[in-house]
């Protein structure tokens, strides 16, 4: 099996935008070698300021793959459709799963008659956050963003899994599914989950080499993504003037929102890049509502994250996951703009 990230990309298919970015910083340094010199030394204090938080989050998303622990998901959505949705957003919102194992699983699900309200839960709620996220958001953004994301993820699932379950029938999970080769061909068996449980993965080589496999994946990832990330973030902070967007994404701006979540969110690339980021928005005036609400928005929003939902759903349960996802993101941008 090729090796996988978080996202379900394989890594090996990074190495082209790696020699790209290096291929950049080269040039920059040829033509700009005093504003390279100066990025670089932010970019690694920023990875060395993050590092103790980051680490133990990345360690806990090896183990719930490596133990098997993601492998049993399932069972959170057998039973009374409340219960299935409140535990499915619970896990979505708390736990990486395997990323090649979402859709087979979900697509699976759906196939043998399991409610669409919980898929959709799990769905709204599993690309927003994670054990290594969370760590990462509280490292970059603060606690406030980390709490608050993870509380946005859970609620999100909740509303969009609760009027699933109003708007739609059980016998209605298998018409939602795409009539295409690619539905027949997922059962709902990923290749890389664990089919049992065992939290000491220390005595099991297999499982000790899918914890390493996942941990790899994992910091690669999120060097892939952070360290340019950090370079433009520097590069923002050294163009845009303090307080320059206060007037477009400011607080009192009834528009700002709203603008974050429709016009940000389909350009939203990663959510460990979106980090550093949204930071240098924040502090060039981006209201803290509107920072959460792309945040969260990006993750189900984006075109990364509808591009693994249209494949399998049909086009009427495929908008509704588009409206939930929007008018929930709206909803957690404007509550947390309110408590903070």
């Amino acid at each position: 099996m090729a090796e996988q990230s978080l996202t379900g990309l394989p890594v090996r298919r990074l190495g082209r935008p790696i020699l790209l970015a290096g291929g950049l910083f080269v040039l920059s340094a040829v033509l700009w070698p005093e504003e390279t010199w100066a990025a670089s030394v932010f970019m690694l204090r920023s990875l060395v300021l993050i590092l103790p938080i980051v680490v133990p989050g990345i360690v806990l998303a090896a183990w719930i793959v490596a133990s098997g622990a993601d492998a049993h998901i399932t069972r959170a959505f057998e039973g009374r459709v409340a219960r299935a949705v409140f535990a499915a957003s619970l896990i979505g919102a708390l736990t990486p799963v395997c990323g090649v194992t979402v859709l087979p699983l979900m697509a699976g699900l759906l196939a043998v008659g399991v409610p669409l309200a919980p898929i959709m839960a799990f769905w709204l709620s599993s690309p927003v956050t994670d054990p290594a996220m969370l760590a990462t958001t509280a490292a970059t953004l603060g606690v406030s963003f980390a709490i608050g994301k993870t509380v946005a993820a859970f609620g999100l699932g909740l509303y969009g899994g609760g009027l699933t379950a109003l708007f739609t029938h059980r016998n209605q999970a298998q018409s939602a599914l795409r009539d295409n080769a690619l539905v027949s061909g997922l059962n709902g068996s990923g290749t890389c989950r664990q089919q049992s449980f065992e939290p000491l993965i220390w005595n099991s080589p297999s499982r000790r080499r899918a914890f390493y496999r996942q941990a790899k994946s994992t910091v690669r990832l999120m060097l892939i993504c952070l360290v340019p990330a950090f370079f433009a973030e520097y590069a923002l902070n050294a163009m845009i003037e303090p307080g320059s967007l206060a007037a477009f994404v400011g607080e009192g701006n009834w528009w700002a929102i709203p603008a974050a979540v429709l016009v940000g969110a389909p350009a939203y690339i990663d959510g460990y890049a979106a980090l550093p980021l949204t930071r240098s928005l924040v502090e060039n005036g981006m209201s803290q509502g509107a920072a959460l609400a792309f945040l969260v928005s990006g993750g189900v929003v984006s075109i990364w994250g509808a591009m693994a939902i249209a494949p399998v759903l049909k086009l009427k349960p495929f908008l509704l996951y588009l409206g939930l996802a929007v008018t929930g993101s709206l909803a957690a941008g404007y509550a947390f703009e309110w408590i903070i």
